[in-house]
């Protein structure tokens, strides 16, 4: 049960899965993944992510940050010195999608030598269409 602005009481919403999906489809890319991941140890600047973060365009770099903020996965703090000093810190929400997708991370890191060779098979294999 859910209680209104008024103090009536009614039934819950259920969760739509659009929702769900949407959610997945903003914190399960690479680039959230991996800067969740580095934000694990404490907070960073800009700088020290974007070097952390191999491969990570400086616009996709504030693109993600942008919207890992806005969906409260990590907080952005502004610090007024010359130059200004911008850090990133996982919330409490965000640092549950750390230990939710840690696991994950270590998977990929731990089979990525497999997966590249189970690729190369295929790849190499008479039948299979260009990638």
């Amino acid at each position: 049960m859910s209680v209104t602005a008024g103090g009536e009481s009614r039934p819950a919403r259920s969760q739509d899965p659009c929702q769900a999906r949407e959610v997945l489809g903003i914190v399960g890319d690479k680039w959230s993944l991996l800067i969740v991941r580095n934000l694990s140890q404490g907070p960073r600047r800009f700088t020290e992510l974007k070097r952390a973060v191999d491969g990570i365009s400086q616009r996709m770099l504030t693109v993600t940050l942008r919207g890992l903020e806005r969906d409260g996965i990590l907080t952005r703090t502004v610090r007024n010195v010359m130059p200004p000093h911008v850090s990133y810190e996982l919330t409490p929400m965000g640092r549950t999608l750390r230990d939710a997708t840690a696991p994950l991370l270590e998977w990929s890191i731990t089979h990525l030598t497999h997966i590249d060779a189970a690729r190369a098979v295929y790849d190499a294999r008479p039948d299979t269409p260009p990638t």
